[in-house]
């Protein structure tokens, strides 16, 4: 009979392209997944990977067990989140990966409630952009991500997962106190085109949007200085240096010297909840989901979302 936490260690080779990946996924050394990958070997009575340069890669045959292993842990999943379901206890570790802003803005919080209710849950947060969230939550290595999804920058949801809708988060412009449109209550995004523009770097979202949206009426940014944190943009702003659009989510005090006016139309990103659908019944997922919730809709401009199964 096969082992089922042999066939984890060769899941992970294969989802993580190598032996050390693997090990810094399940936490154990990289002499530990040999060893396990040896015995399954010998298990099966077939080689499952092969030296390639200095690494190793799997054959046909390990490849075709680590798909057939990753349908078996799902399905494993599944039976332990109804068996923690039956039994209710909203208890073990949880790891929950979010974006910078949702592990700043909205996080803590969170994190605080469950600790609070739940004192046998035992709660992991790690800052991950949702490139890198998102295959690791479909892999297993994550329970929770809190991911952005943008109206013309759709995120790709890989089939078996499954969301919930937190939050709409909108941008606001930052801008020097003495410009000319500081005072004013609301400003269209295409008023300030002629600006010097502070921004992420490109390739981010919410640089790309910003390129997008100016380009739109043939003007091409001047996106003179780029800041992956808010803070530094918004010290930027207030030195006079440029403009800069920011999230309401997260958000830090301003310097005096800096004034935030809506934008109209305001720019607008979802923040989403994403997990695994064989965990679902798992009650730490719903305890989660629902501490998210809670906390979201006290926001502004937040809505209440619902559970939604997504396949791509």
């Amino acid at each position: 009979m096969l082992n089922l936490e042999r066939l984890r260690v060769l899941h992970a080779v294969f989802t993580t392209g190598s032996v050390v990946g693997a090990a810094r996924t399940l936490h154990v050394t990289t002499s530990a997944v040999s060893q396990q990958m040896a015995r399954l070997e010998r298990e099966v009575g077939q080689r499952l990977v092969e030296r390639q340069g200095r690494g190793v890669r799997l054959t046909e045959a390990g490849a075709l067990l680590a798909r057939n292993a990753s349908d078996l842990l799902s399905h494993v999943e599944r039976i332990e989140s109804s068996i923690a379901e039956h039994r209710g206890a909203v208890a073990g570790t949880l790891t929950i990966a979010a974006f910078a802003t949702a592990a700043r803005g909205l996080l803590p919080a969170v994190l605080r409630d469950l600790r609070s209710r739940y004192p046998d849950l035992s709660v992991s947060l790690s800052e991950r952009e949702p490139h890198e969230a998102i295959p690791a939550l479909a892999r297993g290595h994550l329970d929770v991500a809190i991911v952005q999804d943008w109206v013309d920058d759709v995120l790709a949801i890989p089939e078996g997962l499954a969301r919930r809708n937190l939050l709409d988060d909108p941008f606001d412009v930052a801008l020097p106190v003495d410009h000319p449109l500081a005072d004013r209550d609301s400003v269209a995004i295409t008023e300030l085109a002629g600006d010097d523009w502070i921004s992420w770097s490109t390739g981010q979202i919410c640089h790309d949007w910003l390129v997008r949206t100016l380009r739109i009426d043939g003007v091409e940014p001047r996106v003179v200085h780029t800041a992956s944190e808010h803070s530094t943009q918004l010290a930027l702003v207030a030195a006079g240096l440029g403009t800069a659009v920011i999230p309401r989510l997260g958000r830090e005090p301003a310097p005096p010297s800096v004034r935030f006016v809506p934008i109209d139309p305001p720019p607008t990103r979802r923040i989403l909840a994403l997990w695994r659908q064989s965990a679902t019944a798992r009650p730490a997922i719903g305890a989660t989901l629902d501490a998210l919730q809670r906390y979201c809709t006290q926001a502004p401009g937040s809505r209440k979302g619902e559970p939604q199964h997504v396949s791509e």
